[in-house]
């Protein structure tokens, strides 16, 4: 069963904007932390930001802190992260994760029980 699926990659100019969704198929939703992680050329994946399961709470890489808002509609089931001022570092494959409880901050990848496929941000000079 697909659980996860992620929306809006594509091709950007430095500089640009972009948006990232993601549809979650867990119940309740509202008991999941949710988070974003990316795997670039360095193919280390890392943490990009999180949301407690209320939406009360969020956390951010330094890398895209000011730059980048993760968010979330629990009546819709969904996952968003805005994407502002984008570099040519941000090129990589974004991916939502989720487990069940509090984040507590950035989340290792390990840490997280259900992945989506990714989808793929490019960013140009």
């Amino acid at each position: 069963q697909v659980q996860l699926v992620e929306s809006g990659g594509g091709s950007v100019q430095a500089g640009g904007s972009l948006r990232l969704s993601c549809a979650a198929s867990l119940y309740p939703y509202n008991t999941y932390c949710m988070a974003w992680f990316r795997q670039g050329l360095l193919n280390e994946r890392e943490g990009v930001a999180a949301i407690s399961p209320s939406g009360s709470a969020t956390y951010y890489a330094d890398s895209v802190k000011g730059r980048f808002n993760i968010s979330r509609d629990n009546a819709k089931g969904t996952l968003y992260l805005q994407m502002n001022s984008l570099k040519p570092d941000d090129t990589a494959m974004y991916y939502c994760a989720s487990r069940v409880g509090p984040c507590g901050g950035l989340v290792a990848p390990n840490a997280m029980n259900r992945w989506g496929n990714g989808t793929m941000v490019i960013i140009s000079s």
